[in-house]
């Protein structure tokens, strides 16, 4: 009986966010039912994922008694009202962890409470705890040296992706409904597409950010994710509005992200591209796959065009212009030689290539991204959506850095050559990755939906339609088992 009751209780950890909330206010189930089907299976599955990296379950359960014991006093429940949800380790909240998954940051706890989960906290979300993270965000990988590697949600060994690993995983592993990310060159759509959940990257100031010391970085965001597109649009709602610690946050346009998913999707032109023009060969398999996804919008009604915008390759414009620069101001955050073995290589050597870089490598780069708008631009006046796979190749082992045939790149390549994400943080657009099937190894692929300036709603119209013809929500990875290699695998 004990089996069942608590197979009873887990089924919560499986029901959609807008469901959950449905059912919370109805007061068909309580917050403190919802936490402890929350805690039991944190405890069941976690420890071999390694999704979240810090949590109470003592903390859990006083939170959702507060929850509950609002709602019995007649308060008016929040649209999250008891809803799990967990925020990436960067995301600061008071007295919890907050090291970047950095040895020297090790113990480093936060001082405050970032406006993101401040309000994930007002609308009654049930915080769960802190998601694993590639070390300082810098790269797609799903390790660090402080926390260890968080495994795929479907296959141990696998990478979850990064940055936003844990994030990802555990949303695909039943580990909470929802969960934050940030994406500065897709750390939101990455591990989303290698996990088989939704990604949404909203578009620059949707969401108001204060995730580095610099105001005005304009690559850099944070994103949803969830099992279902609606989820991530009602978690958009709640997040969605201007914050004076953001001066580029937006202002309130009246767009309600949750009822655009809910819109018909109508005729579109769409633009399918398998590679999006990049000088570089997407994986047989994955673009196959993600064609076969992209037909759906024929059968919605779209029209669909192979096509992209004919930019040059942006790779060279996003390291020397954003990211080496992004890192550039770490290299005397500590004596990075003192931590050899313990820090990534890769992430020395993006900081100190970005502290030698020069002003005119940089104006050049930037530049080379206004010539990249223009060509974005003209090309979205033609059509509504642009299509492609997420990342340009599958699954790869859980304590990689990179796919394992870009091991011997150059570390630009190795870092960006499997990404068809970072364009968009490039431009400042929304784009969202949905599930679009499982390649041979048995991990999920990614087809990615682009919008242009302020396009979150269609992008969101359009992937609950995608959703809606190829439904996919009601698949559940299997709890996991001990780790085996790919290789061992084929």
């Amino acid at each position: 009986m004990a089996a069942i009751e608590l197979a009873k209780g887990e089924d919560l950890c499986w029901i959609p966010a807008t469901e959950l909330a449905r059912l919370v206010r109805e007061r068909e189930v309580s917050p403190s039912e919802i936490a402890e089907a929350a805690i039991a299976r944190i405890e069941r599955v976690n420890p071999a994922l390694n999704a979240i990296i810090e949590w109470d379950p003592e903390a859990i359960r006083a939170r959702a008694r507060r929850l509950t014991e609002e709602l019995d006093g007649g308060g008016e429940p929040g649209p999250l009202h008891g809803v799990p949800f967990t925020l990436k380790e960067a995301c600061r909240v008071e007295g919890t962890v907050e090291t970047l998954g950095l040895v020297p940051l090790k113990g480093a706890t936060s001082s405050e409470t970032e406006t993101f989960a401040r309000r994930m906290f007002e609308a009654g979300g049930l915080f769960l705890g802190k998601t694993n993270m590639a070390e300082a965000g810098y790269c797609g990988s799903s390790t660090n040296h402080v926390y260890g590697p968080t495994h795929n949600a479907w296959k141990q060994g696998v990478s979850a992706g990064g940055s936003s690993a844990g994030a990802a995983a555990g949303v695909a592993a039943g580990l909470g409904q929802l969960a934050e990310g940030s994406d500065g060159a897709g750390s939101v759509r990455i591990p989303a597409a290698l996990n088989g959940v939704v990604g949404l990257k909203p578009g620059l100031g949707r969401i108001p950010h204060t995730i580095v010391p610099a105001r005005f970085e304009t690559f850099l965001g944070y994103g949803t994710i969830a099992r279902t597109v609606a989820d991530a649009a009602l978690m958009l709602d709640v997040l969605a509005h201007p914050d004076p610690s953001d001066p580029l946050s937006l202002p309130d346009d009246g767009s309600r992200f949750l009822a655009a998913a809910g819109e018909e999707l109508g005729s579109l032109r769409v633009a399918w591209s398998p590679d999006l023009g990049f000088e570089r060969e997407v994986d047989p398999e994955v673009a196959a796959i993600c064609e076969r996804a992209a037909g759906a919008f024929a059968e919605l009604g779209c029209e669909v065009v192979e096509a992209d915008p004919g930019w040059d390759n942006p790779e060279e414009a996003m390291w020397e212009g954003i990211w080496k620069p992004a890192y550039a101001t770490m290299v005397d955050l500590f004596d990075w030689d003192a931590y050899a073995g313990q820090v990534d290589e890769q992430l020395v050597q993006v900081i100190r290539e970005g502290a030698a870089t020069s002003a005119l490598d940089v104006g050049l780069a930037l530049e080379a991204r206004g010539r990249m708008w223009d060509r974005f631009a003209a090309f979205m006046g033609e059509f509504d959506l642009l299509v492609s796979p997420t990342l340009s190749r599958g699954a790869f082992p859980a304590d990689a850095y990179c796919p394992p045939e870009l091991a011997d790149e150059p570390l630009r390549r190795q870092a960006l050559g499997w990404l068809l994400t970072y364009p968009n943080n490039m431009l400042g657009t929304p784009a969202i990755s949905v599930p679009a099937g499982f390649e041979s190894a048995g991990v999920p692929v990614g087809l990615q939906i682009a919008g242009g300036l302020h396009a979150e709603a269609l992008v969101i119209r359009a992937a609950a339609a995608f959703e809606a013809a190829r439904p996919w929500a009601d698949r559940r990875p299997a709890d996991p088992e001990p780790a085996t290699t790919l290789e061992e695998d084929r």
